[in-house]
Order: C-alpha cells, then structure tokens, then sequence
C-alpha cells in the first residue's frame, strides 16, 4: 500500500508563506496601504508634487523609522465591522444611562454652583476632544501601515463619540440651568480667553501642527491625550460623583473604556517600533520628554477650576492624580 504524502497548507500569499488562513482582521488590513516606500515616491504622480514632498519629508523621513510596519498589530485587532458593532452596543448603553438619569430629572437637582464649574471646565472641553480627533485622523492618514491606520481611525471616532456626548450634556443643562450653556460662541468665550484654558490650547495647537507622523503618534497617544484623559475621565468624574452629578460621572467614565484601548495599541506600536529598530527607543523618549511639560502645564492650568466647586479640590492633588496616572501608563513603554 502507498502512502500519500500530505498536502501542503494552502495560504493567502499577502499574508507570507505563513501556512494558515489569515484572520478577517489581517484580511481586510494588510498591505493595504500601496504607497509606503515606493521608489521614487508614493504616489503615482510626479515625485516633485506636493502631496509627495509631504508624505517623502513626514513619513518616510520621519526619525521614527523600520522597515517594515506591517508586523504591528492592535491587539484589538478592530475592523471597521467589529468596531462599529462594539460601539453600537456601547451606545446602548449609554443611552440606557441618559435615560435613566433623565426619568429622576437629574440636572434639576445640581447645585447652581457645580453647574458653574461644568460650564467653564467640561463644556468647552469638546474643542479640546475635537483636537484630539483631529490628529488623530491626521495621524491614520500618514501612518505606513493600515495596521496603524485604522487603529488611528478609530480612536478619531471615540473623540467624536465623547464630544457628543459633551454636546449632549451642554444642551440638557441649559434646559435647567440657563441657554448660555447651550450657546456655542458663550462656550467659545471661555476656550479663547479663560486663562484656566490658555495653557491646555497651546499645547492642543502645537499638536496640531505635529507634521511628523512619528512625533503625532508619540505627542497625541502617548502624552497628550493620556494626560486629558485622566484629568477629565478620571479626576473629574470624580469631583462629578461627589457633586450628585451622576449623569457626568458615569458619561465620562464609560468614555474611559476608549482611553484604554487607546493605550493598549499605542504601547504595543510604541514595543513594536523599538523591536523593529533599537534607535527608535531614544527617538520616542525625546519626543515624550519634549511634550510632557506642555501636558503638565495644561492639567495645571485646569486643575485650578476644581477649586471652585462647592466641595474643592487642591488642584496640586489634582495634578498629582494625573500624573500617577501617566507614570502607571508610561510603565508600560519600552522607554
């Protein structure tokens, strides 16, 4: 009797001679980006045009550097099916809590005083997350891989998802408490001249005009935005608890669900780019240690606000809060 040989695993060859179906995640991922170190330029244009300049000069040109990009992965290996059914179910249950709190005519029973202390800290703080959103998808756009596109992508969509939700706060407020919260050129005002704000908008403009895709990645994921974040989704929703504002509290705490996997996939590109080139480690730590003081100096600037609510907060305790909460993330960094 014969014996017949076994047959080789077939594989998808954009997936390498891997011998195993790739998953619907890399499927619809991988190598999907045509125009990362094409010779002479990007794009199939003229290599002096404007748009290849741009992309030679603050991608390939970056001092963030590795050959090959496309051995990332998030580890919430997120497609655009997956993550608009995750945020679906995640915006039920928002909901579930708006209506909750709506059924006890929550915002009636806020004190004047708090109310004061959302106008001028967490109503204006969409401008703030509308940045953030901002780099974000300038981030997705010149990122050399998919990989970290779409992972850039979709954390633009959780600022979107948490500005609306400010929005939406701003509006049921003023139902109760006064049509100034509700007024955008009002809330405007605050952003543009309160000095509480002025130090959070220079750090959030200068992010703005972070060209580098590696410098945008390291100032936003990896500075910038954990910093907010803790400020607004950990220290004030708890000075909203303490305040009876239940509503808050919980909209900004769901909310913290996205910071986390924020951080998940920026550690992990953050690992990825220092194993893929070792010189990568000491171009991220003077870009963190470049933007970290404007981080600093943003939190401290708001923290003053929470001084003025009915039950204060010492804003140094405040600035202390963040930034343990930036120490225990940047413990995971390979820098």
């Amino acid at each position: 009797m014969t014996t017949r040989a076994p047959r080789a695993l077939k594989t998808w060859s954009i997936a390498g001679d891997t011998r195993r179906k790739p998953t619907e995640y890399e499927i619809v991922t991988g190598n999907f980006h045509y125009h990362f170190n094409r010779k002479p330029a990007p794009f199939d244009l003229d290599p002096d045009t404007p748009i290849n300049r741009w992309y030679l000069k603050h991608r390939e040109g970056s001092p963030l550097h590795a050959d090959d990009w496309e051995g990332f992965r998030d580890p919430a290996a997120l497609n655009y099916r997956r993550y608009i059914a995750l945020q679906h179910d995640r915006e039920i249950y928002a909901e579930g809590v708006v209506d909750h709190y709506e059924s006890l005519d929550h915002d009636e029973h806020l004190d004047p005083a708090w109310v004061a202390v959302l106008e001028r800290l967490y109503v204006p703080a969409r401008f703030l997350f509308h940045v953030l959103q901002i780099t974000g998808l300038y981030l997705g756009q010149l990122a050399p891989s998919a990989y970290i596109t779409n992972a850039a992508f979709f954390q633009a969509a959780d600022e979107l998802r948490a500005l609306q939700w400010i929005a939406y706060r701003a509006k049921s407020l003023s139902l109760s408490h006064g049509p100034q919260l509700a007024n955008s050129e009002a809330t405007r005002q605050i952003w543009e001249l309160d000095d509480a704000w002025q130090p959070a908008r220079e750090a959030l403009e200068r992010l703005l005009l972070a060209y580098d895709w590696g410098e945008a990645f390291t100032a936003l994921n990896l500075v910038v935005k954990p910093t907010l974040d803790a400020l607004f989704k950990e220290a004030l929703a708890e000075l909203a608890a303490a305040h009876g504002d239940g509503l808050t509290a919980a909209l900004l705490q769901e909310s913290g669900v996205d910071t986390a996997r924020s951080q998940a996939w920026s550690a992990e590109l953050a690992r990825y780019s220092v194993a893929a080139n070792p010189a990568n480690r000491d171009v991220l730590a003077r870009w963190q240690d470049e933007w970290q003081p404007l981080a600093d100096r943003a939190v401290a600037g708001l923290a003053v606000t929470f001084a003025t609510a009915p039950q204060p907060k010492d804003p140094a305790v405040v600035s202390g809060q963040v930034a343990a909460s930036i120490a225990k993330f940047r413990s995971s960094l390979p820098l």
